[in-house]
């Protein structure tokens, strides 16, 4: 596609020798106003080299380009030299594209078939799938599909936290209230309850405390009731979450938890001893990371055991040979960020060149407003119900207002898990989110909601339509305000999707969508599309054509379906 920012920094390069085109490409800005113009190109950084003041330069750059087949006019403002693009220009460019490559508009080839390994999810065993896992799940699954879009090879691993001292808890909750048929038929809950219950207990006896590490340190060691137990736990909550990957339409490439690392583990201990990396203190054995300004990274317990970071340090070693990534995300929430830090720090000390490689991709937490969801306490909001209660939600709304929609229940399903899965990302990932019923599941404003409908409106306006979408003779007759707006935010989609993938941000796509709704629907109103003018109604309906196409895109890369009616 015609790239307008890259044609401006060749036209200002090709009239100075002394410019390059990246150069200019680095001071490009867009004006805050659009009467200022598509683009800017401010000259302050530029007086130092042509030795004169930067308003004098802008004037010689807007001198020296003149007319061109690109930009309409071109303008200086005191250093700025302001770019106004030819709209019929970018009108062609942009609509015949999307034309052209349909809902593959926006990808790119930047990765080459590369590999990216994505490390999301990641739930833990024999304890509820709540919306704390709901973040990880959702940014870790957009990401996969946005690196995926631009040409890498996406490699996505469902860490799944099956090791670990709370399994020797679980064993020993079971066998002193465990009941089999009540498990059978209410897993997670079940199991929930007995965790809950060993804490409880443990608060006025400590000495449970020690039966669970026993029961741990026995299933580390072989025992075949603590292997038997911990598999038939495993098995039930891996069932559990299939449910929910099933309704989010999540698949993983791998489930392998810590588990699968156990016998993998002694080899990385090993080569630690050997770069003389473990230092002994209090019986455990540390790196010692205090020339970073971080505590020391805990390798072995007392007693020989393993740890996370162990656990961890192998793992992204194992990928490595495994995968050759050139990038490893982990995306978890950010009271993990010195967790991360500690062991890919230990990564660089042992020497491997591809530390570099590993990014932790840290997000907000979700607590209720009654404080931090906390398993131990019971305090769970469980994923299962809240995605139930916006399907539900949705199916209501359905009746209420289109009762004679086919396929009510599919669409009441795209609707209530897109709404979910759209809220959360419609922020930086960054932000705390205090859990709220209502917010969560609100249809009003700008969500997923909105933008599904706005898709579903230009899908019915495309099949009301007497002839095809084609490519149209006169561009002018999209000229109007309303038409270019959107136009120039179709053209900024691939950019968008580029640097949601450089910042691993994927709220930059659901705010841009929001946007392109926001534009068709302010000219959907204003513009009636199925005109008697043939020419305009076909020019109107490419446009149509464009911003259904791109919406349901974005949405996908969000991991959010479009339904064509709602």
């Amino acid at each position: 596609m015609l790239d307008f920012k890259e044609e401006l920094a060749k036209l200002v390069s090709s009239k100075f020798d002394s410019l390059k085109k990246e150069d200019i490409l680095e001071l490009i800005e867009i004006p805050p106003q659009e009467d200022m113009g598509d683009y800017a190109l401010p000259c302050f950084k530029l007086a130092k080299l042509f030795r004169k003041a930067p308003n004098l330069i802008a004037e010689e750059i807007t001198e020296s380009i003149g007319n061109n087949q690109y930009f309409a006019s071109i303008n200086n403002v005191g250093a700025y030299v302001n770019f106004f693009v030819n709209r019929e220009v970018m009108a062609r460019t942009v609509l015949e594209e999307i034309l052209d490559k349909k809902e593959e508009y926006g990808s790119a080839n930047l990765g080459k078939g590369q590999n990216v390994v994505i490390d999301y999810s990641s739930p833990n065993i024999a304890k509820p799938f709540h919306v704390g896992h709901l973040r990880s799940t959702v940014i870790g699954n957009s990401l996969y599909k946005i690196y995926e879009f631009l040409g890498y090879n996406c490699i996505g691993i469902n860490h799944l936290g099956d090791w670990g001292t709370q399994f020797g808890k679980m064993i020993a909750a079971y066998k002193k209230w465990g009941n089999d048929e009540e498990i059978r038929q209410e897993p997670i809950q079940t199991l929930l309850k007995l965790y809950v219950k060993f804490h409880e207990e443990a608060e006025k006896n400590p000495e449970l405390e020690n039966e669970g590490r026993e029961w741990f340190k026995r299933l580390e060691d072989g025992d075949q009731e603590a292997e038997r137990l911990w598999k038939w736990f495993v098995d039930l909550s891996l069932q559990e979450f299939n449910k929910i990957y099933d309704l989010l339409k999540i698949k993983f490439d791998y489930n392998t938890g810590e588990s699968f690392y156990n016998d993998k583990m002694e080899e990385v201990v090993r080569l630690l001893k050997e770069k003389k990396l473990l230092k002994k203190s209090q019986g455990a054995y540390v790196v010692d990371l205090e020339d970073y300004d971080m505590p020391p990274c805990l390798i072995l317990k007392s007693d020989g055991a393993t740890l996370y970071p162990t656990r961890d340090i192998t793992a992204a070693i194992y990928r490595k040979k495994t995968f050759n990534f050139v990038k490893a995300l982990y995306v978890t929430d950010y009271s993990q960020s010195l967790h991360f830090a500690q062991w890919m720090k230990v990564i660089e000390l042992m020497g491997y060149d591809w530390a570099d490689q590993l990014e932790h991709i840290p997000f907000g937490r979700v607590s209720s407003e009654e404080g931090a969801l906390q398993t131990r306490k019971g305090n769970v909001i469980l994923l299962k119900d809240l995605l139930n209660k916006s399907i539900e939600k949705v199916r209501k709304i359905i009746e209420e207002n289109n009762p004679e929609l086919d396929n009510k229940d599919e669409v009441a399903k795209k609707v209530g898990i897109g709404a979910v899965i759209f809220n959360d990302l419609s922020n930086s990932k960054i932000k705390d989110i205090v859990f709220n019923w209502d917010r969560m599941l609100s249809f009003d404003g700008e969500t997923g909601p909105y933008v599904q409908y706005t898709h579903a409106r230009a899908t019915s306006v495309l099949e009301k339509a007497t002839y095809r979408v084609e490519k149209i003779k006169d561009y002018s007759l999209l000229t109007e305000e309303e038409a270019v707006n959107m136009i120039k935010l179709l053209q900024q989609f691939p950019e968008i999707v580029i640097k949601a993938m450089e910042r691993n941000e994927p709220s930059f796509i659901t705010r841009h969508i929001i946007d392109i709704a926001q534009a068709f629907n302010k000219f959907y109103h204003e513009y009636p599309i199925l005109v008697d003018d043939r020419e305009v109604q076909q020019a109107r309906l490419l446009l149509v054509y464009g911003v259904k196409t791109v919406l349901k895109t974005g949405l996908a890369l969000l991991g959010i379906e479009a339904p064509d009616k709602m």
